[in-house]
């Protein structure tokens, strides 16, 4: 789940954007995966998970649901998005009276995450930070593109179709919402935000 911690942008538009996840450990509660899965998709339709997927299938932003629920196995991992801390309170409150066995994680902006697990009644057995981006920074893209690549933490959105999905967007030849499909596509955990996306290109097409 750490390939999620590294998001960046404007911290506002930070705070709508929570991660979920559910995760098996080998040897462990790795057998059977499937009806438990099933229930983890079913709590996030009912919260109104924006984008979610199984990296074995890819998001819901480019397969069918029951194609994704078809390809369940015991490797898959589930993962997703929600855009509001009410969401991950009621997601967080809905996994904790199910008690799958599985571990259930969340990230987003501490301030947000940590309020929001304390409201689900849900007490963090850890937490990981991210520390910022180290080293040589010269040759990173600027501030805007990373707000939208960094949201697909495998890094599978490539900057250069994120400059020319805005450029398309500038000319009026899609909208904003368009374009953000388009480059959650490209992200198959399906915790790419393409509703925080598409406010970032709308917020930036001419800048």
């Amino acid at each position: 789940m750490t390939h999620s911690l590294h998001r960046s942008g404007d911290i506002e538009s930070q705070k709508r954007d929570f991660c979920w996840f559910m995760y098996q450990t080998k040897g462990i509660n790795d057998k059977d995966i499937k009806p438990k899965a099933l229930e983890f998709i079913a709590a996030a339709e009912v919260c109104g998970s924006e984008n979610w997927g199984d990296v074995k299938t890819g998001p819901i932003t480019r397969f069918s649901v029951k194609e994704i629920k078809d390809n369940i196995t015991d490797k898959s991992r589930l993962r997703g998005v929600f855009t509001s801390r009410e969401q991950i309170v009621d997601f967080l409150r809905i996994m904790k009276e199910k008690d799958t066995g599985m571990s259930v994680v969340a990230t987003g902006v501490l301030s947000e995450v940590i309020p929001a697990c304390k409201e689900a009644g849900v007490t963090p057995h850890s937490i990981n930070y991210s520390l910022g981006v180290w080293g040589k920074k010269d040759n990173l893209p600027d501030e805007i593109t990373l707000s939208i690549t960094t949201m697909c933490g495998h890094h599978m959105i490539p900057p250069k179709f994120v400059k020319h999905v805005m450029e398309q967007v500038g000319k009026g030849r899609m909208t904003p919402e368009v374009g953000a499909l388009k480059l959650a596509n490209f992200c198959y955990c399906g915790i790419f935000n393409h509703i925080r996306c598409a406010d970032i290109i709308a917020e930036n097409i001419d800048k």
